[in-house]
């Protein structure tokens, strides 16, 4: 055999012929004599079909046909037509009778010499005599065929493009990139590297694996485009955000997930938030509090509802529902799945209900919030970064411009890589604030807006991208 053509040398060959009026027939025919191509690839071929193609449509045949169902996918389709190659699989009479009927041929014109000289005596007595595979007959060489379809069908639900390793790996690194994500040094980068592990969940997923292999890769398919639907949301993109977590919540529901599909409608929910959408926010909130889930997930979405409550001036729902959160931190049980950015620690916690506080007119307590979060380790910059934003609007209702002024030291010094959506519209409500306060047109004061406007023009959203960085 030569040298495998390759596929633009045969669909300029096929295109060619077809333009002259020649048939598939002859097209195969054409392929094996100048491509030098074994007669079941000819075919295929001939009909311009992948080998994911023909497998479907002979499992279509099998589905219109119950009693002469093959099973097949592109690999199976692949062996059949290397046999009688070490690499190949024997296609047995039923196979052969399927492929003649997808491609509109006979029998004979799938073999040559080398499938004749190879095959059982039987089964070519059998192909001889092609209806014989539709009546009930006790012959050998039937037996021994409607066996070797069963174990071609074993062997083809046994395989599988993934092991629990693979998986396992997956959710590792997963867990690696939503903690990194809060303290990495390059936002940008932990973006890409998601997208490529969620295109390695997905094209596992397009193969063939166990079943809990498939529910366990739509599990962390749906994690990882719940991260990437964070990280754009971070990045100001709500409307591709949105986009990710739609997609995250096909693969909740594919994995039968609750933990999943509440940390989807967290996702949502702070979309909606942050798009102005402040009574889906709030929907999209309760809706997950209704999942029985473990780790954290709850008490971040009472949070979310609490912050969208608060915004909407409910301020007696807004502290019931922040109270509710602290509740259920302190009644935490099991742990998440992922953790790192889909987690919601004490800090975390403790920064909705500094925003819940100053939103209802309790800088007091806001103020005691997030001095008492920012004692305790960091969680991330982020996190960090709203904390002393919410510190410092705290310190200006209390009329302490002064430390205001401090307590925004760290954040203005932040690097224009970490100064995500989020924090810079804290800002810009803090810039609001200031004028209407007695330090708007003091020095102190058109410095400290001047700081911020120019703190939210060299911010993470407006760092020069890739035309496709954020697309799905």
């Amino acid at each position: 055999m030569g040298p495998c053509p390759s596929k633009a040398g045969r669909d300029r060959l096929r295109q060619t012929l077809t333009a002259l009026g020649a048939i598939p027939r002859e097209i195969a025919q054409e392929m094996r004599a100048r491509l030098s191509l074994r007669p079941r690839e000819a075919w295929r071929h001939a009909h311009g079909l992948t080998l994911q193609q023909a497998a479907d449509k002979v499992n279509d045949l099998g589905a219109r046909r119950p009693g002469e169902a093959v099973a097949a996918d592109a690999s199976l389709v692949s062996k059949w037509e290397r046999w009688p190659a070490a690499s190949g699989r024997r296609p047995t009479p039923a196979t052969l009778l399927a492929l003649a009927a997808v491609y509109e041929c006979e029998v004979e014109e799938l073999l040559d010499l080398e499938d004749r000289q190879a095959m059982p005596p039987g089964e070519l007595r059998l192909l001889q005599r092609p209806h014989d595979l539709a009546v009930p007959v006790t012959s050998e060489a039937l037996v021994r065929s409607a066996a070797e379809e069963s174990a071609d069908w074993a062997r083809w639900a046994e395989a599988s493009n993934c092991g629990e390793t693979t998986v396992e790996q997956l959710v590792a690194t997963s867990r690696s990139l939503a903690r990194d994500y809060l303290t990495h040094a390059e936002p940008i980068r932990q973006f890409h590297h998601a997208r490529q592990l969620r295109d390695t969940a997905f094209s596992l997923l397009k193969g063939h694996q166990h079943p809990k292999q498939t529910t366990d890769l739509y599990t962390v398919a749906g994690y990882l485009c719940t991260l990437l639907a964070w990280m754009t949301s971070d990045l100001g993109q709500m409307d591709d955000a949105d986009t990710q977590s739609r997609t995250a919540w096909v693969c909740a529901q594919r994995a039968d997930s609750d933990d999943l599909r509440a940390w989807v409608l967290s996702t949502r929910a702070k979309t909606a938030f942050w798009s102005g959408h402040l009574h889906a926010a709030v929907d999209h909130a309760q809706h997950g509090l209704a999942y029985r889930t473990r780790g954290t997930v709850s008490t971040l979405l009472a949070c979310q509802e609490a912050d969208a409550l608060a915004q909407l001036g409910a301020a007696a729902q807004a502290s019931t529902a922040i109270d509710r959160a602290a509740r259920q931190h302190d009644a935490l049980t099991g742990t998440d799945t992922i953790g790192g950015l889909l987690s919601c620690p004490e800090a975390r916690r403790a920064n909705y209900a500094a925003g819940v506080h100053l939103r209802t007119h309790q800088p007091e307590q806001a103020l005691h919030a997030a001095q008492t979060a920012l004692r305790e380790p960091p969680h991330a910059y982020g996190t960090t970064a709203q904390l002393h934003i919410c510190a410092a609007s705290a310190h200006l209702a209390l009329g302490a411009p002064d430390a205001a002024v401090e307590a925004l030291t760290s954040v203005l010094d932040l690097p224009p890589e970490h100064r995500m959506e989020p924090v810079t519209r804290r800002l810009r409500e803090l810039a609001a604030t200031i004028v209407r306060t007695t330090i708007a047109e003091s020095c102190p004061g058109r410095e400290l807006r001047g700081r911020i406007e120019a703190f939210c023009r060299h911010s993470a959203p407006r760092l020069a991208l890739s035309p496709d960085t954020l697309s799905s």
